[in-house]
């Protein structure tokens, strides 16, 4: 028995790193979850985030899901390692949950040539530390500066990414960090919805800063991942079916995927 490879957000942002992987391995068939009626996660606490993540990871897996990637920086940030070494061996140990966090710092040190690099999030991403903890693995000499963007989700959400409106607060932010962190030459947008975002930052971050989104690094990580570990990868049905749910209601979820995804897609409902 075979199954899709289940990918979850909290909302809409993960539709960026779906539209990666998807690019990256067309041959999977994949199922896509937003919770989008308890979106959004960045203000929750740990307790509450762990426990709607594993719901939708629970579900995801009665869906017939062997494999789910958390493709939510806050989920991943405050539910996933909890999910992965408390959770998972007692509810279904021969599944594996992913995140979209490690393979992105795994990369920042390789990138930096200052040593120094700027982390961009919501608030419970930043509170979590889950950035610093991870670099500090992989390069503890990395020096990690973080600040919460709170003003972007919304912007996105409402469809102003691309607006004049959008420039106050796209500048605000990355003039704070750098004020803070002027040494700074790679900058990580730590959270999925930012992606759509990248134009307008790019017209106001200076030359010689490294602009790094999780989509493409996620997509390339799954798949080195999957070719690491052909125990998982033969459990994988492989149709090139994508199928889209909704906590919520699923006219809105369409009319906004086409910001997130660049397509329109067909989308149920689901209760949890």
């Amino acid at each position: 028995m075979t199954g899709p490879i289940g990918v979850f957000d909290s909302g809409y942002g993960g539709l960026t790193v779906l539209k990666e992987i998807i690019a990256e391995l067309p041959q999977y068939d994949y199922i896509y979850l937003g919770d989008n009626a308890r979106a959004p996660y960045g203000n929750r606490g740990f307790d509450t985030i762990h426990a709607y993540t594993l719901e939708c990871v629970q579900h995801l897996f009665q869906m017939g899901c062997p494999l789910v990637v958390v493709a939510c920086n806050t989920a991943s940030a405050k539910a996933l390692r909890t999910i992965q070494q408390k959770d998972l061996p007692l509810i279904s140990p021969d599944r594996r949950v992913l995140g979209v966090i490690r393979p992105t710092t795994e990369m920042v040190g390789t990138l930096t040539q200052t040593g120094e690099v700027g982390i961009l999030a919501t608030q419970g991403t930043v509170t979590s530390e889950s950035y610093p903890i991870e670099i500090r693995k992989f390069f503890p000499h990395v020096k990690v500066h973080q600040l919460a963007c709170p003003m972007w989700v919304p912007l996105i959400e409402n469809n102003e990414a691309d607006s004049d409106g959008a420039d106050y607060f796209v500048k605000k932010y990355l003039d704070q960090i750098l004020t803070d962190a002027p040494n700074i030459d790679t900058l990580v947008l730590g959270c999925t919805h930012y992606p759509i975002l990248t134009k307008k930052i790019k017209q106001f971050l200076p030359g010689g800063i490294t602009l790094l989104s999780q989509g493409k690094i996620v997509a390339h990580s799954l798949k080195d991942y999957l070719h690491r570990h052909p125990e998982m990868e033969t459990q994988l049905s492989k149709n090139g079916v994508q199928k889209f749910y909704t906590t919520d209601d699923p006219q809105i979820f369409e009319k906004l995927t086409n910001i997130f995804f660049g397509a329109t897609v067909k989308t149920e409902k689901i209760n949890l």
